[in-house]
């Protein structure tokens, strides 16, 4: 009707809203402490986190926003015992270059976002070992930085294709609404 305003949402609407923006940082959180547990790959933390990042501040920027990329380097930076700082600039940037070019590498097809994460990883783990280096004040050895690298552009796959389909999902649950 026109000049009538629409009745507010009620609570149940507005709680699925709330949880429909937390759900992609509180998986990535839920994903980091599970890569966190005993696998005996150091890398396997920052390999989970940058690939989920990347996607939602892509895909939804909103709900990847930069508080929570922050929190979710922070919590990188105390999983991973590395130098403060170190993984909150990191993802910081990530998510910063993501939101920038979001329009060309969301009607990007699967092998170009992929070779585009990888220059995100290679990016993320040359960027980690300055950062790393310049807290510590000594040159740290380069392999573990290049295998983190590499096991990130790897798993890139099975995160796109899972969030993905979680992202799908929400949107045929927000379109039902």
């Amino acid at each position: 009707m026109v000049g009538r305003p629409e009745p507010s949402p009620g609570l149940l609407r507005r709680l699925d809203d709330m949880a429909r923006a937390a759900l992609p940082a509180l998986a990535t959180a839920f994903i980091m402490i599970m890569a966190a547990g005993p696998t005996g790959v150091p890398a396997l933390v920052p390999a989970v986190v940058l690939p989920s990042v990347v996607f939602w501040s892509i895909a939804r920027p909103g709900a990847m926003s930069p508080p929570a990329v922050f929190l979710l380097g922070l919590l990188q930076d105390l999983l991973t015992l590395a130098p403060l700082g170190s993984g909150i600039v990191t993802l910081l940037v990530a998510h910063g270059i993501a939101a920038n070019w979001r329009r060309s590498l969301a009607q990007a097809g699967f092998l170009l976002a992929w070779l585009a994460f990888g220059g995100f990883a290679a990016g993320a783990a040359a960027l980690g070992l300055l950062l790393t280096a310049a807290l510590n004040w000594t040159l740290p050895p380069v392999a573990p930085a290049l295998h983190q690298a590499v096991l990130t552009a790897g798993l890139y796959p099975l995160f796109a294709l899972t969030l993905s389909r979680l992202h799908a999902m929400m949107l045929r649950a927000e379109e039902t609404t």
